[in-house]
Order: structure tokens, then C-alpha cells, then sequence
């Protein structure tokens, strides 16, 4: 049996990392679809820092600890549970409060720790998963042949996308900020590596792919959006999921998406149904589980903090220094 309480880390008010506090929390039950997870390790992402800023609220019924990715062991199953029981090593989506030593999640959100794969490697695989496989694969649709152009190469999203699109054989571009942060990529595989910084990665896509990309997955926004309609060729797909250079897109021709027949696409993650992410889970199983049994994924830790580092972790999330993920070893 669980204790009745555990060791979390809760945002005491709206701010910088340092409002990342330890305290004591009662140890949630399960709901009828619900599993309890001891959990393990937890991933580190962008929307945590927006919440724990204020920029992105818990939405109703969630969690208000910060923490939307596990691995651990299931612990208690709910009355509607059929494929889990005591004992199983899951890795997990979560609707919030991964950052803890105990958490609910759906049952069809847990997926088994991949064969050959740590449970601390393991907990950095799920938001990534389900977002680059959602996005790529079920919304915008990777052809066979496809050239894809990622930005942001070096960061989770990115690293993960670099590889599930190169394991399944198609031919992939990408920006990052440093010299250091695109070797990382090509060493992921990425066969052109363009540092933003120090050239216009437009005209250096150009010259990698002079006759255009057929999708290109943007974390950025802005400015970027403009330039990325022009690169895309006929029928290319744009994909969009975060912002970071801002929401607004100005001098944007919206005549590239008429003459090229472009889809222009994105999602958030944690606002979609518990059916729509069981769904994810399913092709995900079918899919990519294979490809991290077998190596041709493979998780990527930059660094690990106990849980009551978990400010220490923001930090460097915020810093931009990592290559790959971060996550809270809560074992240690």
C-alpha cells in the first residue's frame, strides 16, 4: 500500500524558478480510469516554466503541481483498469503534478518502458513522443521521400523528432543556436545542421534542399513563418507548436499557401482528450516502442536533479544550455 503522503514540488506563487517550492501533499487516489504511479523520474518542459510563470494555467480538474511526463512503478489501479496492475514500470502523459513522488494518470496515457530502456531514460520520452507523433505523423502526415526541416533541433521536441523522422528514412534539416548544439544534431543524424545565429538558415536550407522541403516542424513562430511558407514546395505542410518567437506573424504572404497548396497545422497537447491521447498512445506503441527497443531512438538526458532541485532544473531549462532533456531523478 502507498503512504498516505509524499514529497512534491508546488508553485507557491506566480514568478522565476526560485517560487519552486518542496512540501508535503497527501498522496492523490486514482480515479475509476485512473493508475498510481510511484514515480521515478520526471521530465522537464517548457510548459512547466509557463505555468510556474503564470503564462499557463492548470486547466480544470488538473493537477496544480507542475509535471506532464513520469516513469515509475504502478502502485493501485482504478475499478475501470484492465491492462496495468502493482508492480508494472509505465512511463506516462500526465494532466500535471509529475513533479512529485506519486501521481495519477489515465490508463490509456501509460505506455510500458520500452525494452532496453531505463526507467529514467523512459521519463523523457512521453511528451515528446506524443507531440512529435501527433504532429508529424497522424496530423500533417510523413510521406515516404519526405525532406522535413526542424527547428530547434537540439532541444527535446527536437533531438526526438530528429530521430523517429531519420529511423524511418526520410531526409532531415535542421536550426540550432551553437556550433556545439549542431554537432549534437548531425551526431542525431540529421544530415545539415544550419546555427541560426551565425547565418541565415534560410538561405542555407535552400542550398541543402534547392528545390524545397516538404515539412517543417516550427517551435518559433514570428518571423520565422514567413520564411518557412517559401521554403515549403508543393503541397509541403507546416506545422506549428510553440511560439517562442513570438504569436503574432507579420508581412506573412498567404499567397505561398495558395499557388503551393500548403496545410498549415498545429496542436497543444494537454488540453486534448483523455480519447484523443490514448489514441496518440496506441500508434505510439505500435509505431515508435519499437524503434526505442531497438535503438534507433534513444532517449536524450542532458542532465538530472533531485526533485527538490527542481528549480535548479528550470533554470537550466531557461538558460538554453541543454541539449536534449532535463529531468527530476525523484528515486534519489
Amino acid at each position: 500500500m502507498p503512504p498516505t503522503t509524499m514529497k512534491a514540488v508546488a508553485i507557491s506563487s506566480p514568478g522565476g524558478p526560485e517560487v519552486l517550492v518542496p512540501e508535503d501533499r497527501p498522496v492523490p487516489t486514482p480515479a475509476a480510469a485512473q493508475v498510481l504511479i510511484r514515480v521515478i523520474a520526471a521530465g522537464i518542459n517548457r510548459p512547466d516554466c509557463f505555468q510556474r510563470a503564470g503564462l499557463y494555467p492548470a486547466p480544470p480538474g488538473a493537477s496544480d503541481l507542475p509535471g506532464l511526463e513520469v516513469s515509475g512503478e504502478v502502485v493501485a489501479v482504478g475499478s475501470e483498469v484492465t491492462r496495468w496492475q502493482a508492480g508494472d514500470l509505465v512511463c506516462a502523459l500526465t494532466h500535471g503534478g509529475g513533479y512529485a513522488e506519486y501521481v495519477v494518470a489515465h490508463t490509456g496515457h501509460c505506455l510500458p518502458v520500452p525494452d532496453g530502456i531505463s526507467p529514467i531514460l523512459a521519463a523523457a520520452v512521453p511528451e515528446t513522443a506524443f507531440t512529435v507523433y501527433s504532429n508529424l505523423w497522424m496530423r500533417a502526415g510523413v510521406w515516404p521521400g519526405d525532406t522535413l526541416l526542424i527547428h530547434g533541433g537540439s532541444s527535446g521536441i527536437g533531438s526526438m523528432a530528429i530521430q523517429m523522422a531519420k529511423a524511418l528514412g526520410h531526409t532531415v534539416l535542421t536550426t540550432a543556436g551553437t556550433d556545439e548544439k549542431c554537432a549534437f544534431c548531425t551526431a542525431l543524424g540529421a544530415d545539415a545542421a544550419i546555427n541560426y545565429r551565425d547565418t541565415d538558415w534560410l538561405s542555407e536550407a535552400q542550398e541543402h534542399a534547392p528545390d524545397g522541403i516538404d515539412l517543417l516542424l516550427d517551435m518559433v513562430g514570428g518571423a520565422y513563418v514567413e520564411k518557412g511558407l517559401s521554403l515549403l514546395r508543393m503541397d509541403g505542410r507546416y506545422v506549428i507548436i510553440a511560439l517562442l518567437g513570438g504569436a503574432v506573424a507579420e508581412s506573412v504572404n498567404m499567397g505561398h499557401v495558395l499557388r503551393k497548396r500548403l496545410t498549415v497545422t498545429g496542436s497543444t497537447l494537454r488540453p486534448q482528450t483523455d480519447s484523443q491521447k490514448t489514441d496518440i498512445a496506441i500508434e505510439l506503441e505500435r509505431d515508435v516502442w519499437p524503434l526505442l527497443a531497438s535503438g534507433g531512438v534513444v532517449p536524450m538526458i542532458y542532465e538530472q536533479f533531485p526533485l527538490a532541485h527542481a528549480a535548479d532544473a528550470h533554470k537550466l531549462m531557461e538558460s538554453g544550455q541543454h541539449m536534449g532533456k532535463i529531468v527530476l531523478n525523484v528515486s534519489e
